[in-house]
C-alpha cells in the first residue's frame, strides 16, 4: 500500500529558487511553502509508506577535509567549515529536496600530522590545529546525529608518522638497549645487515644500527601487530572516538597490517572489529582492500570493503554509463550482492566511482554528454552503502598525471560564494572545473540536482538500499534494470544509457505487477502506459 504525496514539481521548485539573487546563495536551502494539503514532496518522487530502519545502508559522502570548506580564512578546509556546510550536505528533511541529502560522512584523517593529507599521524588523540579542535569534532558529531547522518573517521593504523611519540620512544628504547621498555618492540624492526624479507621495505634510523619497516614511506613506520601492547594501544584509539559518538571507521591500507600475508591481516581485523562491536554492536566499518575479489573475500566476513574493480575508467559503472550493456550491469549487480551476502552476514555492497587516491570521474565521464548523470544513477541506486566523493556532484576535476603526488586528485571544493579554501600545497593540476555549487544549486537540470534526486529517490524507495536484487533481461541491452525486493515489497529500476528514447513492454518479463511511477530522474522523461515503458535517453525510471 502506498501513500501518495504530491507537492511542488522540480521545475516549479527551481523556478522559485532562481528568483533569489546569487548573493543570497546561502538561502537556497530555505523551506518552500507546502501544498494546500499540508503534505509535501519535491522532485515528483513518490515516497513509500514503509519507512526504512536505522541501519548502515546509506549513501556516504567522502570529505577530504583540507580541501572542502575553510571557516577561518587560512585557505585550509576544517571541521568548522563542514559544520557550516551541513545544510548543503543534509538539512534534516529527507523530503525537502533542498540539500544533497547524504546519509553518512567519511572524514579523511583529522589527527595531528605534518602532511597535508594527514595519513602520517603524529598523535591520534589530537585534532590537527589546521582542522580545528576536539570540541569542533564533538559539535559535528552531534549535528550529524541530529539530522540522522552517520559519521565515520578514516583511521590509518597500518602506520604512524615518524614524529609520533611512540616511534620516538621506540628509537630511544633501542638506543638505550632497554628491551623491557614497552616501546622496544612497538614497531616492526631488524638489525642493520639482517636479511630483509622479500617484498618488504625497511629504513634506517639515523645514528643507529636499526631498521624499521616502512613499506609506504620512510616517513611512515609500521607497528608490529604481533605485540599485544600495540594491539591494545590502537584499539584504545578507536574506542576513544566511539565513546565520543562516531559511528564507525574507514580502515586505510587494511591488507598491509601484515605485509604480504592476507591471512594474518584478516585475522587481525576479525579481532579488532570484534572488540569494537563489543562496545558498539552496530559500528559501521569499511576497509580499503585494493585488490581482486579473491583477496577481498578474506576480509568481507568482518567488514564491508570498497569494490575497486567496479570503479574508475575501466570499471563496469563507467563502461555502462557510456551506452554500455545494462543487462550485463544488472546481472553483475545481482551477482555482486549475492556474493557479498554469501560471504558475510554484515558486510554490504560498497560501490563508488572514484576517491582521493584516484583520478576524478569528470576526466573520463563528461557533463555535456550526460555520462556523469548516468554513472551517478547506476551506482547510487544500488543496495548497501554507495560512496560519493566530495565534488563529484558538481564535476570537480583532478588527475595525477605525471605528478609524484595525489594532491591533484584532492583539489578544492568549488563553492562560488567566497569560500577561501585552496588546493593542497602539492597541487600542480592547472585545469580547474568551470562550475561551482553556486552555479548548479538553482538549476533544475544540473548534476547537483541529479544527485539530490537520486538520493531522495533511494530513500523514498527503501527496497533499493536494502532489498535483494533480481536482474531482468531486456530485449534492448541499452535499456535494462532490476527488481529489488525487501520485506515483501518490490520496486523496479530501469536505466536507458543511450541518448535516444526507448520503449519496452514489461509483460512476460516478471510475475510482479508494477503500476505506479515513483520517480523519473535523468536527462529526459519517462512514462508508463499499461505494461509499456517509454524512457528518454540517459534517464532512469523507478516503478512500484
Amino acid at each position: 500500500m502506498l501513500k501518495r504525496i504530491f507537492c511542488l514539481s522540480m521545475a516549479l521548485l527551481f523556478v522559485c529558487c532562481s528568483v533569489f539573487a546569487l548573493d543570497d546563495f546561502d538561502l537556497y536551502i530555505k523551506q518552500y511553502p507546502k501544498a494546500d494539503s499540508g503534505e509535501c514532496i519535491v522532485n515528483d518522487i513518490l515516497f513509500a509508506e514503509k519507512e526504512a530502519p536505522d541501519d548502515n545502508n546509506r549513501v556516504f559522502y567522502e570529505i577530504f577535509v583540507g580541501s572542502f570548506s575553510d571557516s577561518n580564512g587560512d585557505g585550509i578546509g576544517d571541521l568548522r567549515g563542514i559544520i557550516n556546510r551541513m545544510d548543503y550536505l543534509n538539512d534534516g528533511d529527507p523530503q525537502s529536496g533542498l540539500s544533497l541529502g547524504v546519509e553518512g560522512i567519511w572524514l579523511t584523517p583529522i589527527f595531528l600530522s605534518p602532511s597535508y593529507h594527514k595519513y602520517d599521524v603524529t598523535d591520534f588523540y589530537k585534532i590537527d590545529p589546521q582542522f580545528g579542535t576536539m570540541e569542533d569534532l564533538q559539535e559535528l558529531i552531534d549535528l550529524c546525529h541530529e539530522r540522522d547522518v552517520k559519521i565515520i573517521l578514516d583511521l590509518p593504523i597500518n602506520h604512524t608518522g615518524i614524529e609520533n611519540r611512540w616511534f620516538k620512544n621506540f628509537c630511544n628504547a633501542h638506543m638505550m638497549q632497554n628491551e623491557q621498555n614497552d616501546y622496544y618492540n612497538f614497531y616492526s624492526w631488524l638489525d642493520e645487515g639482517a636479511a630483509i624479507p622479500a617484498g618488504r621495505v625497511f629504513s634506517k634510523v639515523f645514528g643507529q644500527k636499526l631498521l624499521y619497516e616502512s613499506n609506504f614511506s620512510d616517513q611512515m613506520p609500521e607497528p608490529d601487530y604481533d605485540n599485544p601492547f600495540v594491539r591494545e594501544t590502537f584499539l584504545n584509539v578507536a574506542l576513544h572516538y566511539l565513546n565520543m559518538g562516531v559511528d564507525g571507521f574507514r580502515f586505510d591500507a587494511a591488507k598491509y597490517i601484515y605485509m604480504g600475508d592476507n591471512t594474518k591481516s584478516a585475522q587481525f581485523w576479525d579481532w579488532y572489529i570484534g572488540e569494537l562491536k563489543k562496545v558498539k554492536p552496530d559500528v559501521y566499518t569499511v576497509a580499503e582492500v585494493w585488490d581482486g575479489d579473491g583477496v577481498i573475500d578474506r576480509y568481507l566476513p568482518f567488514t564491508s570493503c570498497f569494490h575497486f574493480s567496479a570503479s574508475q575508467v575501466a570499471g563496469i559503472i563507467a563502461e555502462t554509463a557510456k551506452e554500455g550493456d545494462v543487462n550485463r550491469y544488472a546481472q553483475w549487480l545481482e551477482s555482486y550482492q549475492a556474493h557479498v551476502s554469501s560471504v558475510s552476514d554484515t558486510a554490504r555492497p560498497t560501490l563508488f566511482l572514484s576517491n582521493h587516491d584516484m583520478d576524478r570521474a569528470s576526466g573520463y565521464l563528461t557533463l555535456a554528454s550526460g555520462q556523469m548523470k548516468m554513472a551517478a544513477s547506476l551506482y547510487i541506486l544500488t543496495p548497501g552503502s554507495p560512496f560519493l566523493y566530495y565534488g563529484e556532484e558538481i564535476g570537480v576535476r583532478g588527475s595525477r598525471g605525471g605528478a609524484n603526488s595525489d594532491a591533484n586528485r584532492r583539489m578544492r571544493m568549488l563553492w562560488g560564494d567566497g569560500d577561501t579554501v585552496q588546493n593542497p600545497r602539492e597541487t600542480t593540476y592547472a585545469k580547474e572545473s568551470p562550475y561551482t555549487v553556486k552555479d548548479f544549486a538553482p538549476t533544475a537540470d544540473s548534476l547537483l540536482t541529479h544527485y539530490k534526486q537520486l538520493i531522495m529517490a533511494r530513500k523514498a524507495n527503501p527496497e533499493i538500499a536494502r532489498g535483494t536484487v533480481t536482474a531482468l533481461s531486456f530485449p534492448d541491452t541499452k535499456m535494462g534494470g532490476f527488481i529489488s525486493t525487501w520485506e515483501g515489497s518490490s520496486c523496479l529500476v530501469i536505466h536507458n544509457t543511450t541518448d535516444r528514447t526507448r520503449t519496452v513492454d514489461l509483460s512476460g518479463m516478471t510475475d510482479l505487477s508494477f503500476d505506479t511511477v515513483s520517480a523519473v530522474i535523468g536527462v529526459g522523461q519517462g512514462t508508463m502506459e499499461g505494461t509499456c515503458i517509454t524512457l528518454d535517453g540517459q534517464t532512469t525510471i523507478i516503478l512500484r
